[in-house]
């Protein structure tokens, strides 16, 4: 009851339900918030505090900015979501704030060079038909929570949105993160967000993921094999790895050289992937450039399992 009751006095203020309503929308900083609400940064900063502390907001640094928004999961997420359900549609006041909401993340997109290059698909291989192989190599079985390593533009997190409970996406760069968080915002997709991180380190912790997916990610890699000995400690046993990746080792018809990391070929993976625990169901190698692609569906071997092997 208490829980329940500091939530409810920490939205019975206007400037805060709006707060909530626009940060259950995606992650936006202060001084975003401060430019949609027009208010003060130091009035903003104190409702913030106020949602924080009812745990009705997560709170992350990324480099010098620090976002907000909407749990993804547990009881503040749950009941933030069920105070907005209460929200009145066509309200002017919050569909003047989705208005200068939208200006906001158009305002992203417009300053980021990758967007202004045209590049805004770095994820995309250029191969018909390989979305729907993804999706029939995954079959029918719920991803439920999701981490995707290495997410870009957020293109891999958009192609499973629809089946995935939560997911989060990691990526090295802020402007790819800042891209992918508008079109993830563009799709409507409020249950996805993204992170900046290490693909070495994981700031997760152990068995906290029931899929995770690697999407042309390795063959950029100095250690491909330590990037999926991590999504293998953050998997759950019986988990899932999804890996769609370059063969930089096998040539092709239009590649040079490869690039200077570590040469991935398929018995390198396999490899890889047993060492990390992880026992492969599904592979299929697709014809593509600079290189071909193998698309693999791998489970994390339980406990008894590794001790068996």
């Amino acid at each position: 009851m208490q829980d329940l009751l500091a939530a409810l006095k920490a939205v019975a203020e206007p400037t805060r339900l709006r707060l909530l309503a626009l940060c259950a929308r995606g992650e936006l900083t202060v001084s975003e918030l401060t430019g949609i609400l027009g208010q003060s940064q130091p009035r903003v900063s104190r409702h913030l505090k106020v949602l924080l502390e009812a745990g009705l907001l997560d709170r992350f640094r990324e480099q010098n900015w620090v976002y907000y928004r909407v749990p993804l999961k547990g009881s503040g997420a749950s009941r933030a979501r069920q105070l907005l359900s209460l929200l009145p549609s066509g309200d002017p006041v919050m569909s003047l704030d989705w208005l200068r909401l939208d200006q906001v993340l158009a305002d992203r997109l417009e300053n980021l060079p990758v967007a202004r290059s045209g590049d805004d698909e770095p994820g995309a291989h250029g191969v018909a038909g390989v979305d729907a192989r993804i999706l029939s190599a995954l079959g029918g079985e719920p991803l439920g929570d999701l981490l995707d390593i290495g997410t870009g533009s957020g293109r891999m997190l958009r192609l499973l949105a629809d089946r995935t409970d939560t997911a989060v996406g990691i990526d090295i760069s802020r402007d790819m993160l800042l891209l992918a968080r508008s079109n993830l915002r563009s799709a409507g997709m409020d249950h996805l967000t993204v992170r900046q991180g290490n693909m070495y380190q994981l700031k997760f912790a152990n068995a906290a993921f029931h899929t995770v997916t690697v999407d042309q990610v390795l063959f950029q890699a100095e250690q491909p094999e330590c990037v999926l000995a991590e999504a293998a400690r953050v998997l759950k046993p019986g988990g899932r790895l999804l890996l769609v990746e370059y063969l930089t080792g096998q040539g092709g018809a239009d590649s040079t050289d490869a690039p200077p990391q570590c040469p991935i070929t398929e018995s390198a993976l396999a490899q890889w992937l047993e060492r990390a625990g992880f026992i492969q169901e599904a592979s299929e190698r697709i014809a593509a450039s600079p290189w071909p692609l193998v698309l693999t569906v791998s489970r994390r071997r339980h406990a008894a399992d590794v001790a068996a092997a």
